[in-house]
């Protein structure tokens, strides 16, 4: 009689870790567009096949042409999982009406969980401030972004005190960070807004390692004060175990597999501190995201 207790009470132990595998046999994540899509599949690749051999189940990279996209495939249950910006978590959370779970954001190597926008321009152009770039052509990245949209948008209002419809010559959007830095390279544009991790680490220092670009031909212009990194977030519609159990092991993939993880998120260096890599949050973390949003959101429509 003890056997059988013993056995049923393991079943029951073992019951929802299994359940949630029979009824979800593949697992979509989507990445957003802010890399080419040769280049993020190939540095998502690592924690995919990661994640596929620790969870047991298959594992598939969801991408789209722009943040809208993984938003959308998000809000109508086409995928499980996203790795959102802060102002597409919002935006995330805004279509589902809050039906979004954030668990996990970047630690960076340094230690912190914040990175930066910022405004470039050619070395060469003259162009050294956001006040010499007045009427000229500028790149924001995607009407979702956080860095390379909604946070220099908001600040360049309410702390530089400048229209950006008004006060450059055009306002377009690039479409990606990649596309904005490789149109002010280029010429297209004058200005772009992008992100940055710090000096040593922005998009137009990974553009450069690539060779897309040649080093030392773009400066930036303007800094935001730090951005709280984005999520890993789960429709809340999912089981709660497996929430857990992707959680647990996207935050084990930088000690498990350090050379994918270096991969992932291009580190230079040995990740040896266990807790580097991704930290736990909630959606506090991001509310005033959320805010901001409905600010730019109100002054476009009453502009």
């Amino acid at each position: 009689m003890r056997f059988l207790t013993t056995t049923a009470l393991c079943a029951l132990v073992a019951t929802p870790a299994l359940a949630w595998k029979e009824d979800y046999a593949v697992l979509k994540f989507g990445i957003l567009s802010g890399e080419n899509e040769k280049d993020r599949l190939m540095r998502n690749e690592p924690l995919r096949a990661f994640l596929e051999a620790e969870l047991g189940v298959e594992v598939e990279i969801f991408t789209a042409g722009n943040y809208d996209g993984v938003i959308q495939a998000m809000a109508a249950d086409q995928i499980e999982i996203g790795r959102f910006g802060s102002s597409s978590y919002a935006a995330a959370y805004t279509a589902t009406n809050g039906g979004v779970i954030p668990t996990l954001t970047t630690l960076n190597q340094d230690g912190s969980t914040g990175y930066y926008s910022i405004v470039v321009a050619r070395c060469d152009s003259g162009i050294e401030s956001l006040a010499d770039a007045e009427g000229k052509v500028h790149a924001f990245a995607d009407p979702d972004s956080t860095s390379g949209y909604a946070v220099p948008y908001f600040n360049m209002i309410n702390v530089e005190e400048i229209i950006p419809e008004e006060f450059f010559g055009t306002v377009t959007f690039s479409g990606s960070h990649e596309a904005g830095v490789q149109g002010v390279y280029n010429g297209t544009f004058d200005t772009a807004a992008t992100w940055m991790d710090n000096p040593q680490s922005s998009v137009y220092t990974r553009m450069e390692d690539k060779g897309m670009i040649t080093a030392g031909e773009i400066c930036t212009i303007w800094e935001s004060p730090e951005i709280t990194s984005g999520p890993w977030t789960f429709r809340s519609n999912l089981p709660e175990e497996l929430i857990e159990d992707v959680t647990t092991a996207i935050q084990a993939f930088p000690t498990a597999d350090p050379e994918g993880y270096k991969i992932y998120s291009s580190w230079t260096a040995d990740n040896e501190n266990p807790e580097v890599g991704f930290q736990r949050v909630n959606h506090e973390r991001y509310q005033w995201i959320v805010d901001m949003r409905e600010w730019i959101r109100d002054q476009r429509r009453s502009g």
